[in-house]
């Protein structure tokens, strides 16, 4: 969630309407598409595919030419996330060949398991290793699941709770529930002597985590599970004490956040993400606990001094850092829990940075979906935080024009014009490994009554009837249940619920959509907004306004 403090103060305008014609009605409008998956290093050899067969993984490559070699051998390294090139261990070999397989031991659990690692293919040429393919993972770590879940998909209306009340929640209609995990806080020996610590044995290597800190998420996993509630859990990574080997490097200065970089560049912190990963996915797929059906890499990745600190402002070297943790969480909870979706999480900040420290959304997802591509396609999910813009701007169905419009190249993505991204995802390069479109979660979306309820619970209602006519996203979740003091000192109350306690309009509102009562509530915010809220969203009509004011 950004600092609206750092976004420009409008200017009164000129309202204009535009209604978007589009050939479908959730068809891909975007043509230009992530260039850079193109993109090609140029070698001689492909890692057609790297999956799990039993216990062995099977790598199948074919080469465009054959390479040169001293002894007509190819050799296949697995390396670590921080390394490169021919310096992991060979692991197989093959003769030099047009196609060939290379097999080798997965050692799931073991000291040197494979599960995580990178793979490439090298020759030796005048005494020397040469790398002739790009890496790749193994891209089906859940063919070794054991403890795979149902999922508890049953609606998309989701929120942040202040407590666990679970009926208040039931009497809202909620379905989802997203709740901040915090790494440097569950590491290392129990603070607690009633809370001991847990042991845990990863590929041999003994790790420690704080009882005491567990049992919050416990609880909270146990509570939504018992009152049926489907739950996303985001992985934060902050600084503590015992949680030293898992920043990474470049983020060890004196930057404060919530969130800073993973430690994929040396090998402490490395297998610490590991084991983390592994034994989340192991406490929290069933059992004693329940289960998370959702995980959110990171929070807003591209907002790097704000949520996902790298003291670097090289985007490469960001999204490259970012996808090898990406991939270590991945690989290690789907080989626990088959279902469990693995998300990566981005502003609303398309093509517009409020930070000129961030990255811009768009680019960021670009380059990510490049590397993903490139070594290995999976089945990620997108999280994105379609706020308005600026976050305290009250009116969701009629963005300022300077801000939101129908283009690829507009500066936000809010719910007015949450189709560009929608669309943007449609695309072939864009696709998961199966074709199809990625699941998109909005794991944080609100709206603020600092100029007054019925402008918030108009917006909320054209919000979520945008999400709910989208085919593609299966998530709405609030971010707030009830308003927060410090948030509003900079006019931004995005709760259902006063300071107070008391029910804001709003509060009725959202009980009400999604259900068959929703109609009064629709044809109450059409009337604050002047026109059908149904209609506005089927055609796809877009309203701009050029500054602050309701009438403007």
């Amino acid at each position: 969630m950004k600092n609206n403090s750092l976004i420009k103060k409008i200017m009164v305008g000129i309202m204009t309407v535009v209604t978007v014609a589009c050939a479908g009605r959730y068809s891909s409008v975007v043509t230009d598409g992530a260039a850079a998956v193109s993109e090609a290093a140029g070698r001689v050899v492909s890692i057609n595919s790297c999956t799990i067969q039993g216990g062995d993984v099977v790598v199948n490559i074919s080469a465009s030419s054959i390479p040169g070699s001293d002894d007509g051998k190819y050799y296949l390294y697995a390396d670590e996330v921080y390394q490169d090139g021919t310096v992991g261990d060979v692991v197989a070999t093959a003769d030099i060949a047009a196609s060939t397989s290379l097999v080798f031991p997965l050692n799931f659990y073991q000291p040197g398991s494979n599960l995580s690692k990178k793979f490439l293919v090298a020759v030796k040429s005048g005494g020397v290793m040469q790398q002739v393919s790009d890496e790749h993972y193994i891209t089906n770590p859940e063919a070794i699941a054991t403890r795979t879940m149902a999922r508890n998909d049953h609606g998309m209306k989701g929120i942040l709770p202040n407590v666990a009340d679970a009926a208040t929640f039931h009497d809202l209609g909620v379905a989802q529930m997203v709740y901040n995990l915090y790494m440097g806080d569950i590491v290392g020996p129990s603070t607690d002597p009633s809370q001991p610590t847990v042991d845990f044995v990863y590929n041999g290597v003994p790790y420690q985590f704080n009882g005491a800190a567990l049992a919050q998420y416990d609880g909270f996993v146990h509570w939504c599970q018992a009152n049926n509630f489907q739950l996303t859990m985001t992985i934060l990574n902050n600084k503590t004490e015992q949680a030293q080997d898992l920043i990474h490097p470049m983020s060890r200065d004196a930057h404060v956040c919530p969130g800073y970089a993973m430690n994929t560049k040396e090998d402490g912190g490395t297998q610490h993400l590991k084991a983390i990963a592994s034994f989340l996915a192991q406490r929290y797929s069933g059992g004693a606990y329940g289960t998370v059906d959702n995980w959110v890499i990171g929070n807003e990745v591209n907002a790097r001094t704000e949520w996902y600190y790298l003291n670097s402002a090289n985007l490469e070297l960001n999204v490259n850092e970012y996808a090898k943790a990406f991939r270590i969480f991945y690989n290690e909870i789907k080989a626990v829990n088959a279902n469990a979706r693995i998300y990566t999480s981005f502003d609303q900040e398309w093509n517009r940075k409020s930070n000129p420290g961030c990255f811009l959304s768009k680019e960021y997802l670009d380059r990510f979906n490049y590397y993903m591509v490139r070594e290995g396609n999976v089945d990620w999910s997108l999280s994105f935080h379609p706020y308005n813009a600026p976050l305290y701007d009250p009116y969701a169905w009629k963005q300022q024009a300077q801000y939101v419009n129908t283009t690829l190249s507009t500066p936000y993505i809010t719910m007015e014009n949450v189709y560009i991204l929608t669309d943007y995802m449609c695309q072939a390069s864009m696709l998961s490994p199966t074709g199809r479109v990625r699941d998109i979660s909005l794991t944080e979306i609100g709206f603020t009554s600092s100029f007054g309820e019925d402008a918030q619970a108009a917006s909320l209602a054209y919000a979520y009837t945008m999400a709910e006519n989208n085919p593609y996203i299966s998530s709405f979740i609030l971010f707030r249940e009830t308003d927060d003091a410090h948030e509003m000192e900079t006019n931004i109350a995005q709760g259902l619920k006063n300071l107070d306690g008391s029910h804001k309009k709003s509060y009725d509102f959202y009980k009400y959509l999604g259900t068959a009562g929703a109609g009064p509530y629709k044809e109450q915010a059409s009337q604050i907004i002047g026109q059908n809220i149904d209609a506005l969203v089927t055609n796809r009509t877009f309203l701009s306004r050029g500054g602050w004011g309701l009438n403007d």
